[in-house]
């Protein structure tokens, strides 16, 4: 296991997609940022099935700057209750890696 996580949420927009991997990337908050979409979604919400397209957004982070990347994402997102969430790396190559931490280091 290693400090790095992989940081997940998704917008209605492709715009709304790269204003919060680019703030939060120039917010050192994740090393790297993927936009991806659009992707098929399928839900509940508020009592209803929904389906809709959306733009995944992925982030390079560490578990220690995890906290403040979950908050910049609950001040700057458009949704009320966005998913966010984290999947630690179970292994990574040692410079990518270190590259990560080096990069989000306060």
């Amino acid at each position: 296991m290693t400090d790095c996580v992989q940081v997940y949420t998704a917008t209605a927009s492709r715009e709304a997609a790269v204003v919060l991997g680019k703030t939060a990337t120039e917010a050192r908050l994740a090393a790297g940022v993927q936009v991806v979409g659009p992707v098929v979604s399928l839900f509940w919400h508020l009592g209803e099935f929904g389906e809709g397209e959306e733009w995944q957004v992925i982030f390079k982070t560490t578990t220690a700057r995890y906290p403040d990347l979950e908050a910049h994402l609950l001040e700057h997102h458009p949704w009320q209750n966005p998913e966010i969430t984290a999947v630690p790396f179970v292994s990574g190559s040692a410079a990518y890696l270190d590259w990560i931490a080096r990069t989000v280091a306060k």
